[in-house]
């Protein structure tokens, strides 16, 4: 069955960057209908923002979040439309996952929810992070070299009476940590002192995925019981237990619980490689996921759709 099988991922974000929406939108009619179901929902031209910026704009967490679940949802048409990929050559899809925002992307692919339903969600999702970014300030550091457990313990000599945990635990030491700025520069500190390889400050408005994103999911929460969530075709992993769902109920509770829990992206991706997933597609922007799974399991063959 390895031989056999597939799954596609999909990045989340911190992906973006301005021209990931090109010329190939207007080669791909379905990818352009994509992007002009979602300008629907938004209300802007978000092909527009995702092709010529400005970055500004683009980067903020409120407009990339539904442009990366768009660029995505785009690309996935261009793979549908190639040669020589999963869906021309016969093989057998078992699951689909996405990192963190990207789990949106794999949920329409998996059929749990139509375009314009996830544009409306995620829509809600970035608008009320960044609200909750701008009312706590906050921000994210990756920490590289150190395991879990010790990265646990310098989050609890740095944290203080501040908002300090693990936010995405990424591949083997690749961990980032999220909560409150004095926490986040005391932790990069730490972290260093603790055998740290490196410790980068990421770019991002606010403390995500803790306790400071609670306003955050609350609001999601109630916007994921307005849309049509259906019964996936095929299961989708979550983030937050590195397990595969199909009830529509878990999977709305489990996508609330993510904005303030620990993406479990390491975990997720050993589930789906002790399946026998044969090979891998990256389907978005970049390559981050490409980059995290050569440093979890370098032997099973990750491609992407359109690179650059």
């Amino acid at each position: 069955m390895a031989d056999e099988s597939f799954a596609l991922l999909f990045p989340g974000q911190g992906a973006q960057h301005v021209g990931m929406a090109g010329a190939w939108c207007f080669d791909c009619p379905p990818a352009l209908q994509i992007f002009q179901q979602a300008s629907e929902v938004l209300g802007y031209d978000l092909l527009e923002v995702c092709k010529n910026g400005p970055a500004e704009q683009l980067n903020t967490t409120a407009i990339s979040q539904p442009a990366l679940l768009v660029t995505s949802l785009a690309m996935l048409e261009v793979l549908r439309l190639q040669n020589d990929t999963p869906f021309t050559n016969g093989r057998a899809e078992l699951f689909t996952a996405g990192l963190s925002l990207g789990e949106y992307s794999a949920l329409v692919h998996a059929g749990a929810l139509d375009v314009q339903s996830a544009v409306r969600v995620v829509d809600v999702r970035g608008r009320a992070m960044q609200a909750c970014a701008d009312a706590e300030p906050g921000g994210m550091v990756a920490i590289l070299g150190l395991d879990r457990d010790r990265v646990e313990d310098v989050c609890g000599s740095s944290r203080g009476n501040d908002v300090l945990s693990i936010a995405n635990v990424l591949c083997p030491g690749n961990i980032v940590v999220s909560g409150s700025r004095a926490a986040c520069e005391r932790v990069a500190e730490e972290a260093t002192k603790a055998g740290a390889m490196k410790c980068i400050p990421l770019e991002v408005a606010g403390a995500f995925h803790t306790q400071l994103m609670e306003p955050a999911r609350d609001k999601l929460a109630a916007v994921l019981e307005e849309v049509d969530l259906r019964v996936p075709r095929i299961p989708v992993i979550s983030n937050v237990d590195a397990k595969p769902h199909t009830d529509p109920g878990e999977i709305r509770g489990l996508l609330a619980r993510q904005v303030c829990g620990v993406v479990e992206w390491h975990a997720s991706m050993e589930f789906l490689l002790s399946t026998g997933a044969g090979s891998l597609w990256e389907v978005g922007p970049g390559r981050v996921l490409r980059g995290l799974l050569k440093r979890i399991n370098r032997k099973t063959p990750c491609k992407g759709v359109i690179d650059g």
